[in-house]
Parts: structure tokens; sequence; C-alpha cells
């Protein structure tokens, strides 16, 4: 049976866009009362925000700016001037064990087979826990086989929903939760609620190290415009039951859904900072050692197009700043192990062997700015770091890949001499054993780094399943 376009007005905002936002959060929950969460979900379903506000929103934000002079920049979309525009978001999101617990099906009855044989995603089915080890976090072997990672207890609870609560300001997003979790009142326990917020004045956009973030996420095939040098997917790499996906076999109700992997990674930045400028010697190379460990400076210029300095122009022209290819087999400009690089290895891999593992990135930090006395001691003494959200339609092709089949692989890119090694940033080894990279010295690009720590550390996570605003109202909520 042929598939319907795709409407804007169906897709979960988040997914495709990336829900507006100055602060973020995250209410995980347990459900309780199964029949009565069913009933009280049809009374949520109408603060959802789907893709089409989603657009509506941004572009709306983007105007005042230039009304205002105010200059956009590449993913500022996310950026609300709070007292100015007052925008919030909802979505909302399941775990395998929720979906189970709840017992959706597509005809509201208990069904032979389950919601979770439907989906086919082996990943999702099993949680992240399970995935764990594979994924290279720290932790332990038990007596009876399992890992135990070394998670806060939030992600080693039973975990079956989350719902995102985003918004221009700290009232704005209480605001919007407390009627969310009134709302749901009696029907679930809280087992959590994280917050983070975009960094303050010329850090937005940035993450806790400093560097742009977000600048290279692709566009979805047919749905926002292409800037020079960005990568375009299929709608079905984001989207279950869409292009690419219509060759798995997917039940009807996930039509327009997305698998949602949430992280939670601390970041040790006085750590790091003190690492780079002890390995480099002075500020300046220690600044582009910096740059070669992600691919850019922190301004978001791409190492390729600005070699040895910043190059702020650059940094923040969307037109310029993703349009490069790395040169295969040379790591002069840029090491094999950059992180950009291992996440987007553009020409050492064809398109067509990279677009499948691309997601759609939607997180945001957490945690306050790194303090005087932290700097002093070059010591961590206050939690920061990324609450890491993505998006895709399998897990084993998206994060779960990208974490274990690049990141954490020392030999990839492939067939690259000498050795890559880790992705000095996001790879992680479960071992403990001291990582290394190569690429790192200008002068030497072949001489391998020791990386003596690791300073993005995974305190848990989980899996969940986003579905469309329709199955929300039509299949998950009864009246």
């Amino acid at each position: 049976m042929a598939v319907a376009p795709l409407s804007l007005a169906n897709v979960q905002g988040d997914i495709l866009f990336g829900l507006p936002k100055q602060t973020q959060s995250f209410f995980f929950f347990q459900i309780d009362q199964v029949d009565a969460f069913r009933s009280n979900l049809s009374n949520l379903v109408p603060l959802i925000t789907s893709a089409q506000q989603t657009q509506t929103n941004i572009s709306e934000i983007r105007q005042f700016k230039i009304k205002n002079n105010i200059a956009v920049d590449a993913g500022d979309g996310e950026v609300v001037h709070p007292d100015v525009i007052t925008v919030s978001g909802v979505n909302i999101a399941f775990s395998a064990k929720g979906l189970q617990k709840s017992k959706f099906s597509t005809k509201l009855t208990f069904m032979r087979i389950g919601i979770l044989d439907d989906i086919n995603d082996t990943l999702f089915n099993n949680g992240m826990k399970s995935d764990a080890s594979n994924l290279g976090d720290s932790g332990m072997q038990q007596a009876d086989g399992t890992f135990q990672p070394d998670w806060d207890d939030t992600f080693l609870q039973e975990i079956h929903g989350v719902t995102l609560v985003t918004g221009d300001s700290h009232d704005t997003v209480n605001d919007k939760l407390a009627s969310v979790k009134d709302i749901l009142s009696g029907t679930v326990t809280e087992i959590s609620t994280l917050s983070g917020d975009v960094r303050p004045g010329d850090e937005a956009g940035h993450e806790h190290f400093g560097y742009k973030d977000g600048v290279s996420n692709p566009a979805v095939q047919d749905v926002e415009a292409i800037n020079p040098g960005q990568a375009t997917i299929d709608q079905g790499v984001a989207l279950l039951g869409r292009g690419v996906d219509t060759a798995t076999t997917r039940p009807s109700w996930a039509l327009d859904g997305s698998f949602m992997a949430f992280r939670k990674l601390p970041q040790l930045v006085p750590e790091f900072d003190k690492f780079l400028l002890d390995t480099a010697k002075t500020q300046d190379a220690a600044d582009l050692m910096g740059a070669r460990f992600v691919g850019r400076w922190k301004s978001g210029a791409p190492i390729m197009n600005a070699t040895t300095q910043d190059d702020p122009a650059l940094g923040a022209d969307a037109t310029l700043n993703n349009d490069f290819k790395f040169v295969k087999g040379d790591q002069s400009a840029c090491p094999f192990a950059a992180h950009i690089r291992k996440m987007n290895p553009r020409n050492d891999l064809s398109e067509s062997a990279i677009q499948p593992h691309m997601i759609l990135r939607r997180g945001i930090p957490f945690g306050p700015e790194v303090s005087d006395e932290e700097r002093q001691a070059n010591a961590t003494a206050q939690e920061r770091g990324l609450l890491f959200v993505c998006y895709q339609s399998v897990l084993s092709s998206g994060f779960s890949f990208l974490q274990q089949a690049w990141a954490n692989k020392q030999n990839f890119p492939p067939g690259d001499s000498p050795t890559p090694g880790f992705d000095p940033i996001i790879g992680q080894t479960t071992s403990g054993d001291v990582r290394t990279m190569t690429g790192a010295f200008v002068n030497n690009t072949s001489q391998p780094l020791n990386l003596l720590a690791q300073w993005v550390n995974s305190k848990g996570g989980e899996y969940f399943f986003s579905p469309s605003i329709p199955t929300l109202q039509n299949v998950f909520a009864t009246s």
C-alpha cells in the first residue's frame, strides 16, 4: 500500500527541526496506572508540538532577529531571545518497557503478537543498558555474566517514558512542565527530571569545551533547505515507514515515528584544557590541537579551510562552514581521528556508505559554567556536560553504530596509515586502557598521542520511540 506524502503536522517537532529552546527539561517517568495513563494521554496530545509548528516557531524567531539586526547563525533557530519571543514545546517518547507496560496495540486491545515484536529494532527492544558494554561505557562484569555500567541511578531504573519540554525561559518551561505533570498525575511516578540550558552570551550554541555544536547536522530530503556541503538524508533515515525504511517491516502505527537515543554525558572541561596546554606548551598551540581533536575551531570554522588559526567569520557562515571534504589518506590538515571526521568521514567513504548512519542531533548543555576556582585547580568540582539527544530510524545503523564502529574503532577510517586511533572527544574503551590517536601534532602527524584521560564519560541513558502525533492520539491514547 502506498504511503501518503509526509505531513509535518504528523511528526513530533524535535525530530526534524529541533524544538526552539533556551532551556529544556526531560521528565523521566514510570507508568503505574495503565488505563488511566492512556486516558490522560488523550489530554496531553493537544500539547504536543508538531514539526509544522516548530518550523513556524523557528521562522518567527529568525524573522525577529533579522528585523532587529541580530545575526542569524547556522543552527541558530534553537536560540530564543527570552522576554521578547515566548515559545514552548512538548514532545513525548517511550522506551520498549514503556510500550510493553502499556500494552499499546493497533486495535486498542491486547494482541498475541506484541508491539515489541512488530517494531523490528533489537537494540530498542533490549534497551540501552544491554548495549552499554558495546558502546564502551565504563562498568563491571557481574558474576551472572551481565554488564553493570557505571551509570547514574536514574538510568539503572526501569524508565517507561520521557517528556521533553522546551522554552525561552525557566518560567516558561516550568509552567509547561507543571501542566504535563498535572495531566499525567496519579498515573505515573517521576524517576527524575534533568534540565539543560543554552550557554550564555557568546557561548550560545557551543558545548562546554567551547566548540560550536550542531553545525554539520544533515538536512532531511524535501523537508528543509540545504546549505553548501551539507549532507542530505533520505526521509527514511530519520523516520520509520518512509523512503529507505520501507524496506524494513514495520507496523502501520510506527509510520513517521523515530527512535530517540538519550545520553547524559558529563564533560571534564578544566582537565581537558589542562591536557591541551600541557601537551602543546603554548595557548596558541593548545587551541590548534583542540581544533584538531574536534575538526573545527571553537567558532565552528572547519580546520580543512582554516588550517592554522580560527576564522570566526567562516564559522558563522552557514553557506561556507560545511563546504569542504577531507582528503582521503591524508591527515595533514585534519586528523583521521578528529571528531567530525569520525562522525562524518566525507570523502573517506562514499556518500552512499555514510548516509545510512547519519543522525539528527538535538542535545543541550547542562550544568554551570566553569568557575575561576575550577580553572585555577584544573579540576572539575561541579558536574556539567551535554544532555545528548539524537533521532534515527535504525539504532544499529545510527547512534549505536557511530559510537561502536567509528568513534571507538582505532582503525577507522579504514585503510588509513598511520592508524587513526580513538575519537578523542567521545571515543570510549570499557577496559579503561589509555586511548591513543595520531594526527594531533601538526609537524608530525604520524606521532601517536596518549590521551591520558577520557574527558566525556557516559552516565547513562535509554533508547526511546517517539511516535507520530496521529499514533499518540488514535492508537496509544484512549478516550
